[in-house]
């Protein structure tokens, strides 16, 4: 009775210890186990592992990668033009031992810490020697990359790989928003008038070839009228001469009918002049003007 007694407690702490020697590490956990401080096992791959009781202890990490958001940073390009920048990191621990001894007890929330500093230092320095138009045109990629390099390089110190590296946000400081307006504004307004001008003078090149053509082609036009009209008044000229010289009584018939017909229009038509004038030759006889002998 008294040996059942003794045996069912020994029982019970040989099972409590051996739990309490026996660790699970999940597939997102990596583990170091500490004795008195100092680590004695790294656990990076899931499944059971093996401490000793009361004496180690487990300490966990997230083994996956992590996200870090930084605060918005002011950077001065190369040009002096003040810019507000925000990144987001991707980092992931790679080195426990390094990482433990790098920020303590603490863990990750040292960690991102530390690796914000890191990561602004590479942003002033990389975006600081470039100037703002590269920086907010298509070729940020390859200044991302160039940050993260950096980055990565200093953050290796403190057992952690920078993966990724973007800049979430590139803007003018408030300040300078209103005086960059105006400087696009200025530039667009001169843009446009240098727009307008070159407009007017092909307009200008435009109407003075108008004028000139339509100048050309009248002079032409009254070139070819005058030598039209003088042909036909040579021809005329021709008909009448022609025309005089077969009959001269009937053409001079002709063409006082033709003046009497200009002088007497209306219904009541005056004409003062001397009875014995030539225009009267047909008026005053049938036979017309007598023919000198």
């Amino acid at each position: 009775m008294n040996k059942s007694a003794m045996i069912l407690p020994a029982l019970v702490l040989v099972v409590a210890g051996v739990l309490s020697s026996v660790f699970i590490v999940d597939e997102r956990e990596k583990a170091l186990v500490l004795q008195f401080g100092q680590v004695k096992a790294v656990k990076e791959e899931p499944g059971l592992g093996f401490k000793v009781p009361l004496i180690q202890n487990v300490v966990r990490y997230d083994g996956r990668i992590l996200g870090l958001l930084t605060q918005p940073l002011e950077v001065t390009p190369l040009d002096d033009r003040r810019l507000v920048v925000d990144a987001f990191a991707r980092w992931r621990i790679v080195d426990l031992v390094n990482f433990r001894e790098s920020v303590g007890t603490e863990g990750v929330r040292a960690a991102q810490v530390r690796i914000e500093r890191i990561l602004n230092a590479a942003i002033r320095e990389v975006l600081g020697s470039v100037p703002s138009q590269r920086v907010l045109s298509e070729d940020r990629t390859s200044l991302m990359n160039l940050i993260r390099d950096q980055a990565r390089r200093q953050a290796l110190s403190l057992g952690v790989d920078v993966v990724d590296v973007r800049l979430t946000r590139t803007d003018l400081p408030e300040q300078n928003l209103a005086a960059t307006f105006a400087r696009m504004r200025a530039e667009r307004e001169r843009e446009a008038a240098d727009e307008i001008a070159r407009g007017n003078e092909a307009a200008q090149r435009v109407r003075a070839s108008a004028d000139r053509t339509v100048v050309e082609l009248t002079s032409q036009a009254r070139k070819e009228s005058e030598v039209i009209r003088g042909e036909a008044d040579a021809a005329r000229n021709a008909i009448y001469a022609d025309a005089f010289g077969r009959d001269p009584e009937f053409f001079a018939f002709t063409r006082s009918l033709t003046s009497y017909q200009r002088a007497l229009k209306g219904e009541n038509s005056s004409i003062v002049m001397q009875p014995d004038s030539q225009f009267f030759d047909y008026l005053r006889s049938d036979a017309g003007p007598e023919t000198a002998e």
